[in-house]
C-alpha cells in the first residue's frame, strides 16, 4: 500500500472497529453513523477527490503551453484538500502533481521551499506561490471565452 492511502485506510479500520464495538454493545443506529463519519472522513482524506495526477515534468510542459496553473500536492493534506473543495469544478483545469507519487514533482517543489516538501505549492507561468489563496488561484484559469 502506498502512504497516499496509509490514512484512509487507517480511517475505515478504526471507523470499523468503532462500529463493531457499538454494535456489539446493542446500537446498531449510532453504529452505522460512527462509520458513515469514518468512510467520509477516509474518502475526503484519500486521492480520490482530486483530480487525475500527473508527472511533474508533463504538467509543466502543459501549464507552458496552455496557461494553466500546475499545483503540487499530497494526499492527507488539509491546505491541499482546502485548496481542492475551494476550486470546485474548475479544478479539473489546473494541472495536478502529486508529490508522492512522483519524485520528480516533490523535488520541484522542495527546489523552490528551502528543501520544505510544502504543498500546495502552485506555478504560475513558472512563478512558485506555496498555500495561495484558493480565489487567487482561480484568477490565475484561464478565462472561459478562452478554452
Amino acid at each position: 500500500m502506498t502512504r497516499a492511502w496509509f490514512l484512509p485506510v487507517l480511517l475505515l479500520l478504526c471507523g470499523s472497529v468503532v462500529a463493531a464495538g457499538l454494535v456489539s454493545s446493542g446500537s446498531p443506529g449510532p453504529a452505522a453513523s460512527v462509520l458513515l463519519l469514518f468512510v467520509l472522513f477516509a474518502a475526503v482524506n484519500s486521492p480520490l477527490v482530486f483530480p487525475r495526477s500527473m508527472g511533474a515534468l508533463e504538467a509543466q510542459r502543459r501549464g507552458a503551453v496552455d496557461g494553466r496553473p500546475v499545483v503540487f500536492w499530497r494526499p492527507g493534506c488539509p491546505y491541499c484538500l482546502r485548496l481542492r473543495i475551494r476550486l470546485g469544478r474548475r479544478a479539473r483545469e489546473l494541472h495536478w502533481v502529486d508529490i508522492w507519487r512522483d519524485p520528480a514533482g516533490a523535488a520541484a517543489v522542495r527546489a523552490v521551499n528551502d528543501g520544505d516538501e510544502t504543498v500546495p505549492t502552485v506555478m504560475v507561468a513558472g512563478v512558485p506561490h506555496v498555500n495561495p489563496d484558493p480565489a487567487w488561484v482561480r484568477e490565475q484559469l484561464p478565462s472561459a471565452h478562452h478554452r
